[in-house]
Formats: structure tokens, C-alpha cells, sequence
């Protein structure tokens, strides 16, 4: 007969005290890291259409991985741990704002999406919503973790959208600009893979007391 010892879960010790990480939460950072991952390949595919391969088909295929990188996004802002939920939630709408723009702007157009947010600075007003809420994300990171390629993302993803919509950049200066974004968010999404999954969950004693105190004033 053979008898199976299930090891008890490590203990954490928290600012608020002890906790355990269970295997739901190791799920949600993996789900987060993996919306992260699948978000960076589709940006980094359309931007090497948009820099080297500028023919209408690759065009027209800049919709679709763009769909589904605001997808995964979305995934990864429903499972980010962020200690302080008004800005979680936040960071949640202004996805969706961007994802609706992004709708309209894709279906109520005769040009190919890309086209038209190139073309059409303005809708940057509208789109820009989403990547607001991915800057947020860097900043989170960078804030936490203090990684590098986070902390150049942080000021150059609204660098880039600002002045294009304001025109000040040549079409080098952005090209320039996206090209390293698109390689700092791999960069980054990779380097998340090998992350130990507790740094991502943080500290659940103050999630806890955050939810004791939101409970006790309500």
C-alpha cells in the first residue's frame, strides 16, 4: 500500500500577518503572465508589419492581432494583483473605453483599421484608453519589481501616442519609438515567465486588511 503525503502550504509572512498562497492564486498569475505574453507577440507582429512590411495584406492583418491583443490584455487586467482596487478597476475601464473606441473605429470605417488610427490622430483620444490602461501595468512593474525595460516603457508608450497625436514626431522618430517598444515588451513578457510566481501575488495580508477596512467603513 502505498500511503501519499500531501506537503502542507508554505506560510507567508505578511505586513498584516501570515498567509498562504493557494493554487488558484499561482493560476491567476499564470493567466496574467500568459494575456502578457500573447498581448506582446501580437503588438510585436504588428509592428513588424507596420516597419518592414507595409503591403496591404499585412495591413489588413494588423486588425485581427490587434483584437487579439486587447483581448489578452483585458485577461491579464482581470487577474493583475493591485493592492489598491480603485486603481484596479481603473485600469479595467479605461481598457474598456479603448476596447469600444477600437470597435467603432474598426467597424464603422471603410479603411483598414490601422489606417485609420494612423490617419486620424484624433482617435487616439479614443484608443489610447487602452494603452493608458498598459502603461498602468508598466508602472506597476517597474514600481515593484524595478525593472528596467518597465521604467523606459512607463514615459515612452505615452511619448509616442501624444505626439502622434499632436504631430511634433517625424515618421522616423516614431518608427524609432515603436520599434523599441514593441522589443521592451517582449522583453518584458519574457522575463516574466521565469518570475517566481509569490512576487506577482504580493503580500494577501493587505488584500485582506484593505478588504477588512473597505468592509468596516461600509
Amino acid at each position: 500500500m502505498t500511503t501519499q503525503t500531501l506537503s502542507a502550504p508554505e506560510v507567508y509572512q505578511g505586513q498584516f500577518g501570515d498567509f498562504t498562497i493557494t493554487k488558484s492564486d499561482r493560476t491567476g498569475v499564470i493567466i496574467y503572465r500568459t494575456g502578457l505574453m500573447i498581448a506582446a507577440l501580437c503588438f510585436a507582429i504588428g509592428s513588424g508589419l507596420v516597419l518592414f512590411y507595409p503591403q496591404p495584406a499585412a495591413i489588413q492583418a494588423i486588425t485581427p492581432l490587434y483584437t487579439c491583443f486587447s483581448l489578452a490584455l483585458g485577461v491579464s487586467l482581470l487577474t493583475i494583483h493591485i493592492y489598491m482596487k480603485l486603481l484596479h478597476q481603473i485600469l479595467q475601464l479605461f481598457w474598456i473605453i479603448g476596447s469600444i473606441s477600437a470597435f467603432i473605429f474598426g467597424h464603422f470605417d471603410s479603411q483598414p483599421f490601422a489606417i485609420t488610427i494612423y490617419n486620424q490622430p484624433l482617435t487616439i483620444l479614443g484608443i489610447g484608453f487602452t494603452f493608458a490602461a498598459l502603461t498602468g501595468i508598466f508602472f506597476k512593474e517597474g514600481f515593484c519589481f524595478h525593472r528596467l525595460e518597465t521604467k523606459i516603457l512607463t514615459p515612452l508608450v505615452p511619448l509616442l501616442l501624444l505626439g502622434h497625436l499632436t504631430g511634433i514626431l517625424s515618421t522616423q522618430a516614431e518608427q524609432v519609438l515603436l520599434g523599441i517598444w514593441a522589443i521592451l515588451f517582449l522583453v518584458f513578457a519574457l522575463r516574466k515567465t521565469i518570475q517566481n510566481i509569490p512576487d506577482d501575488i504580493g503580500d494577501k495580508s493587505v488584500f485582506d486588511y484593505l478588504e477588512n477596512q473597505r468592509a468596516a467603513n461600509g
